[in-house]
């Protein structure tokens, strides 16, 4: 158990927190929820030990183990991979290296001997002589594989290292678990995987995330961080909605009826007053309406922009045809022979564990990077927007956000091209901005907003909910779901996918694509894809063996 006791934290005159009471207990797993600038990272921040609050007490149950996900991707640099991994049990860690080092003595002591065997009990009751094995099922559950595992952390890139942090973080059955963002950076599968060993897990986890989908299937809780209080509702994402929504609705509809009551109460009052036969009627109507108080609605902290994607031209039949496009980079063979073709109805998700080989595809058709082999022709009533996974480039520049926009639109107007950005929550003032100073999450906004002034009737996206808080990934996904040319994109979040693509296109390790018209869900279901997966891989591994 961890309890939250009069949590207060100031930063300055503003409190981020004031007097918050909260207990989370044994066997439930809560997402932590709230508009960006809420607190959330800094709650979890508080309850790990990471910051001191202003006032009040985190209190945890005696002999628990507390575990967090560390978000320093270069702190355990001088590591092992595996070595990192069991730092999430640092006592397990401590023992191993102290036994080790006593082994290593040439001038081993009876008093060696003694303490050894002591540390050899301990290790034997936390269940050490499985810890690599454990380990390395972690690491290899998220997607590392085990010819990485007695690699530096150094050596990882940064997309690893966030796996291995996870895995540290799961490592050894924490009583309680803190997951900040734990599907950042995570391909689909690792955060299936995730998932499923959350829904396992027996104790305490406490997780932030902006993933909907993440949310609605692990939690049986949600923490709804507003106004510098927490509200906890019983359920996941889509039942705290809900019944937030409800509470909203009731309490409004109370509201109403007291100032119907108020009004009618006012009116007898002022007819009546001067009415000596009613003067004590009016009195006693005075009384009731002292007493009738309005609820205190606050309005949400929540803001949600509007996204909403209008094609300035109709697309015709012939879309897209890609024929035979292949591309080695740095040794590695990234697309083999691709094919495909693009109808004017599809809305295609592109899925696999290899995000950069999706990057490279995007680039290709965009005409950023040319094609080892293969061609890909657009048909003539085409037009293009693209959203890169990279955007360091489009941001360097001394360009204000509204003169860099106008860049973009057909009506050279600072009015109208203001009215695109306000619909992103830009007020007036950020609009002279220069681009170089924006935020990861105001960059993305930018991105849509030049998405939506060009209205092309084909949107390339590549992972456009980085960064983003959950109510702009709701309204980007209300956008692309409405958008009525074709889409091609992909994505970590498991409900953009579902919920808009009518087609996937799995690239398969080595370059090789599974092409189906099918939702997301009734893809990872079908027999046929764990059939061809399966034989790809042991395809593969044999010509290794070879």
């Amino acid at each position: 158990m961890i309890q939250a006791s009069n949590i207060t934290l100031r930063l300055g005159k503003k409190a981020l927190f004031e007097d918050v009471n909260i207990k989370f207990t044994e066997g439930n797993c809560y997402g932590v929820i709230g508009a960006n600038g809420a607190g959330k990272s800094t709650f979890l921040k508080i309850l790990s030990g990471q910051l001191e609050p202003t006032n009040g007490d985190v209190i945890i149950t005696p002999g628990e183990r507390l575990s967090f996900l560390e978000q320093d991707h270069f702190k355990y640099d001088s590591y092992s991979v595996l070595d990192t991994v069991i730092m999430g049990n640092k006592r397990l860690y401590d023992i191993m290296k102290e036994k080790d080092a006593i082994y290593m003595k040439e001038d081993f002591s009876d008093e060696d001997g003694i303490k050894a065997s002591e540390l050899e009990a301990e290790f034997a009751e936390m269940d050490g002589w499985n810890a690599e094995s454990d380990a390395a099922t972690l690491l290899n559950g998220l997607g590392i594989e085990t010819d990485l595992h007695y690699s530096m952390m150094s050596d990882l890139p940064g997309a690893a290292k966030v796996k291995v942090l996870l895995a540290k973080a799961l490592f050894g059955n924490p009583d309680i678990l803190l997951l900040d963002e734990p599907t950042n950076h995570l391909d689909l599968d690792a955060i299936g995987w995730l998932e499923e060993f959350l829904i396992n897990f027996d104790n305490t986890v406490i997780v932030v995330s902006h993933d909907r989908y993440f949310l609605n299937k692990v939690c049986t809780h949600t923490a709804d961080i507003d106004y510098g209080k927490i509200q906890l509702y019983a359920g996941n994402y889509d039942f705290w909605y809900e019944s937030s929504q409800l509470i909203l609705k009731q309490r409004k509809e109370a509201n109403k009826k007291k100032e119907e009551q108020i009004k009618e109460l006012q009116e007898f009052i002022s007819r009546f007053s001067a009415n000596a036969s009613k003067s004590k009627q009016a009195t006693s109507r005075k009384r009731a309406l002292e007493k009738i108080e309005l609820d205190d609605i606050r309005p949400s902290s929540r803001k949600y922009p509007y996204i909403d994607f209008r094609p300035n031209r109709e697309i015709g039949n012939e879309v897209l045809m890609v024929e035979d496009i292949t591309k080695t980079i740095d040794g590695e063979l990234v697309l083999d022979h691709v094919s495909f073709t693009v109808g004017h109805d599809d809305k295609i998700a592109f899925v696999g564990g290899n995000e950069f080989a999706k990057t490279v595809l995007f680039q290709i058709l965009m005409g950023e990077m040319e094609p080892d082999e293969g061609s890909y022709k657009w048909g003539v009533t085409t037009s293009q927007s693209y959203f890169p996974k990279d955007n360091t480039s489009i941001f360097d520049t001394d360009l204000i956000i509204v003169d860099w926009l106008t860049q973009y639109s057909e009506i050279k107007d600072a009015t109208y091209v203001r009215g695109f950005l306000g619909r992103m929550l830009f007020a007036g003032e950020d609009g002279v901005k220069k681009m170089r100073v924006l935020s990861g999450g105001e960059k993305v906004r930018v991105m849509l907003s030049r998405m939506m002034i060009e209205g092309s009737n084909i949107l390339i996206l590549d992972e456009p909910t980085d960064h983003l808080d959950m109510e702009s990934i709701t309204a980007l996904n209300e956008g692309m779901k409405k958008f009525p040319g074709v889409l091609l994109f992909s994505s970590r979040d498991h409900q953009i996918v579902e919920t808009t693509a009518n087609r996937i296109i799995e690239i398969l390790p080595g370059g090789k694509i599974i092409d189906k018209i099918t939702t997301y869900d009734e893809y990872l279901e079908s027999d046929e894809m764990a059939r061809k997966r399966t034989v790809y891989t042991t395809s593969a591994d044999d010509e290794n063996d070879d």
